[in-house]
């Protein structure tokens, strides 16, 4: 990894292994219920459950308002994020290793901040700055204004940051805003992380690949 200022932790499929969770969810409960099949591998992982809803709308046509996708959403990711989630392998220490370094930690999701908060107050976080989607008057994910935006609360451009993300869309939002962009697909398949500067497969690769560069001391 080239040496940055700060690292900027993708939420779900990175700190926690929700992703999972969220494939088999909308698979089996969600899209039935508003009305669309067949949605493609990795069509819409990575994106704000806000512009899930647009996007399915408009490719696929749905049976539900965007007030009652939203609200189903909601209930679901409340039992989800609260009860079911796993975080990461060694993330604390991981976070510690990078403070240690003199590296300042940020999470940026496409989640709401209350599903944030749950995985925060459940696994006692910390971080610099917290981003969600929500914050931004732009596009979210795979666009690069949620990447730009989490840097500059950190008072660095974004390719002075790295980034950490499991999905195509977080990926290419990474990439495109300059980031330097570790993949980390956690186990899924078939995905073309190819966008990354580098792509990691485990906690220890992933901690190996944050910790053995040097943070730049000085802003440019």
């Amino acid at each position: 990894m080239q040496g940055s200022n700060a690292v900027l932790f993708d939420m779900d499929g990175v700190i926690v292994n929700s992703e999972d969770f969220w494939v088999e969810l909308e698979e089996e409960t969600i899209f039935p219920e508003v009305g669309v099949e067949d949605i493609g591998d990795n069509e819409i992982t990575g994106m704000n459950y806000r512009e899930i809803y647009d996007y399915l709308d408009a490719e696929y046509g749905t049976d539900v308002t965007k007030e009652e996708f939203v609200a189903l959403y909601n209930e679901i990711a409340e039992d989800l994020y609260g009860e079911h989630v796993s975080l990461m392998d060694g993330f604390h220490d991981l976070l510690d290793g990078l403070r240690e370094d003199g590296v300042e930690v940020a999470l940026v999701s496409s989640s709401p901040h209350d599903w944030i908060e749950i995985v925060i107050d459940r696994f006692d976080l910390e971080f610099e700055e917290v981003v969600s989607a929500d914050d931004i008057d732009a596009p979210g994910k795979p666009e690069p204004a949620i990447y730009e935006y989490a840097a500059g609360l950190l008072d660095y451009r974004a390719d002075e940051c790295a980034a950490v993300e499991d999905s195509e869309h977080g990926v290419e939002s990474a990439a495109r805003a300059g980031t330097y962009c570790v993949g980390y697909p956690n186990g899924a398949k078939d995905l073309d992380l190819s966008m990354a500067n580098v792509v990691v497969s485990s906690p220890a690769e992933l901690r190996e690949e944050l910790l053995t560069r040097p943070a730049r001391t000085e802003r440019q």
